[in-house]
């Protein structure tokens, strides 16, 4: 009796920012995530290969005052929003949660 081997099909995938592409064959893995040079270093998703789509940093515009805020080259970053034929997806950057005990 054989059995035959399946082969799990590559996905090809592309950084509409900076141009690198990657390859994967692990199913496990929903979308790959690289550090973006064009986004500051952060780690940026990749988009399927021939999907158009952009990838935005978003400035935080309110006051951040006493708050532990992610910062990019000195500047606080709110989100950062992947734009593509299919929809919008964001990753937000909350303030990092701080306690006392007195």
């Amino acid at each position: 009796m054989t059995v035959p081997i399946l082969e799990v099909p590559i996905s090809e995938w592309h950084c509409p920012q900076c141009g690198l592409t990657h390859q994967t064959r692990d199913p496990r893995i929903a979308v790959p995530l690289h550090p973006c040079p064009k986004l500051r270093g952060l780690m940026a998703p990749m988009l399927a290969k021939g999907t158009a789509g952009k990838i935005e940093l978003r400035e935080r515009e309110d006051y951040v005052g006493s708050e532990l805020v992610q910062l990019v080259e000195g500047r606080p970053v709110m989100s950062m929003v992947t734009t593509r034929d299919a929809g919008t997806d964001a990753r937000i950057y909350v303030p990092t949660a701080t306690a006392r005990s007195d």
